[in-house]
């Protein structure tokens, strides 16, 4: 995410409110939390990044399914609360950083977009896909899980679009999905 005023949005959701998208409360976001996990081939599923990981409610549950494991989130507040809740697992990093501008060095086993696809422009979401793709190891997997309706500050109209994106990239392939009215939820691998 390239656009300061977004990243600022980002900072200032955090700072007004503990729980922007009151994650731990909501019946749609503990859900959509175990159809992700529900989706991963493998019970561990080895070095793990995160994007957008916000205050870490799925960085939490994605602990025990990695060996390691690196969240970033943009906003300054989330990092702290995220790295608060993780704080018990020694092999989870949290940091401050924005995709596509930066991206982790290395492989990775698994990459998550969740929830964070669509904050980002048509020409960013191509470079994140592009940096999943590079960054994949051999028979790694990319976990994409987005709501599915439209928001004011998405800059895409909503999951569906972001998904779309996905499948016609053509540097991925599907190995299972989840859909239905409020969320969709896939796993894909590098090639086909």
């Amino acid at each position: 995410m390239t656009d300061p005023t977004a990243l600022a949005h980002f900072d200032e959701l955090h700072s007004e409110h503990a729980d922007p998208w009151d994650v731990d409360r909501r019946w749609y976001e503990r859900r959509r939390r175990q159809v992700a996990l529900a989706l991963l081939p493998r019970e561990v599923m080895g070095r793990t990044f995160e994007p957008g990981c916000s205050i870490g409610a799925l960085t939490e549950q994605l602990a025990p399914r990695s060996s390691t494991l690196l969240a970033w989130d943009a906003s300054r507040p989330a990092v702290e609360l995220a790295r608060r809740r993780v704080e018990r697992f020694p092999h989870v990093q949290v940091e401050q950083g924005a995709i596509p501008v930066a991206w982790p060095e290395g492989t990775f086993d698994l990459v998550v977009l969740s929830e964070l696809g669509y904050y980002l422009s048509e020409v960013e979401l191509g470079q994140a896909l592009d940096a999943t793709a590079r960054s994949l190891g051999e028979g790694g997997t990319f976990l994409a899980v987005h709501w599915r309706h439209v928001a004011d500050d998405f800059r895409l109209p909503g999951g569906d679009a972001v998904h779309a994106a996905i499948h016609a990239h053509g540097a991925f392939a599907r190995t299972a999905g989840y859909a239905d009215a409020d969320v969709r939820a896939e796993t894909f691998t590098v090639g086909g």
